[in-house]
């Protein structure tokens, strides 16, 4: 197919800096030797915090420019000729963060990144998928040490904190983790503890309203074996008191032994930061999930691209239920 002279794509300004423009460049041109594909641009989603990133890792040589959102749906273009991603497939993937991003009309994708989009989702809804679910697939199978997703046995009578429940993260989490038949317990603000506990948590913490410590002395069939923290300061400083001895506490917003509270003293903890990988495999592993109605993504808003401020303004309000998505196929009038 031909391809447009000029494409549109959000430009972050520097790294110094959280201002976004909306530009036009032209198409990026995969490099087929690096099993790169190139892909229509359906959808992209950006992540909260993500304007940040660029002050944090400086030097990207791959980064000519700083095109946001790394999560994308959309529909191969061009691929290697031995891809299992040939061109009209609908895919989507979290790409690499050394990359440019996604919030443009066609991107860049590798074989490793990509995954089949579960055909029972919307554009919108794939785009919100991948760096969300890949995370806390990640996080319960690659981090927390108990077990893996067939291994009910493992996770029997296991109990999971989830905190920011209601976020991108969070539901995968909380749904993820009834699959595997852990008791889950999620923490959000008081308009989310309904939707919270019908994604099937088995309890729900009104952080604003809950002292996690006096929940925890409370009753010591109460306290956790896992904690997966999802917003980082003064709640993951709390959610240490929720801990069993010989527990294990995870954290994607920041390194829980920062935030361990100093009175605190609990043997045999494991503490864990990390940053979720791309991976088409593990994104295949959730697409199998969605197509089978065992979990699903949640997104909060759509926006059109030209409404990018809006977008972002929503995401970082903290209060986004899911995630916040750009449709690239919606036409705003002049």
């Amino acid at each position: 197919m031909s391809l447009p002279t000029k494409i549109r794509a959000l430009l972050q300004a520097d790294p110094t800096s959280t201002t976004i423009t909306l530009v036009e460049r032209s198409p990026p041109t995969p490099d087929l030797t690096k099993n790169e594909h190139l892909i229509k641009v359906h959808a992209a989603s950006p992540c909260a915090g993500e304007l940040l990133w660029p002050r944090m890792v400086p030097t990207i040589p791959e980064k000519e420019e700083i095109i946001t959102c790394d999560d994308v749906a959309g529909v191969v273009v061009s691929a290697p000729t031995d891809s299992p991603f040939q061109p009209g497939t609908e895919v989507y993937a979290r790409t690499s963060y050394r990359r440019p991003g996604c919030a443009r009309d066609y991107a860049i994708a590798t074989t490793d990144e990509l995954a089949r989009r579960a055909g029972n989702l919307s554009w919108t809804e794939s785009a919100a998928t991948p760096l969300s679910a890949i995370t806390a697939w990640q996080a319960f199978f690659a981090q927390s040490g108990i077990g893996e997703l067939g291994d009910r046995a493992a996770w029997k009578g296991k109990r999971v904190l989830v905190t920011a429940a209601a976020g991108g993260v969070g539901v995968w989490l909380v749904q993820i983790g009834r699959l595997l038949g852990a008791e889950v317990i999620g923490t959000c603000g008081p308009r989310n503890v309904e939707f919270v506990r019908g994604l099937g948590a088995s309890e729900v913490l009104d952080y604003g309203t809950t002292d996690f410590r006096v929940w925890a002395a409370s009753d010591a069939e109460k306290k956790v074996d896992l904690v997966v923290d999802c917003v980082g300061g003064k709640s993951l400083e709390d959610a240490w008191w929720t801990l069993k001895d010989n527990g294990a506490i995870i954290g994607i917003v920041q390194p829980p032994e920062q935030r361990k509270p100093e009175a605190l003293e609990l043997p045999g903890v494991t503490a864990k930061f990390f940053i979720m990988t791309p991976s088409g495999k593990d994104l295949e592993e959730i697409t199998k999930l969605v197509e089978a109605r065992k979990a699903w993504p949640v997104v909060d808003s759509v926006w059109p691209l030209e409404q990018f401020e809006h977008g972002y303004a929503r995401l970082e309000s903290g209060h986004a239920r899911g995630k916040v998505v750009f449709d690239l196929t919606l036409n705003v009038p002049k």
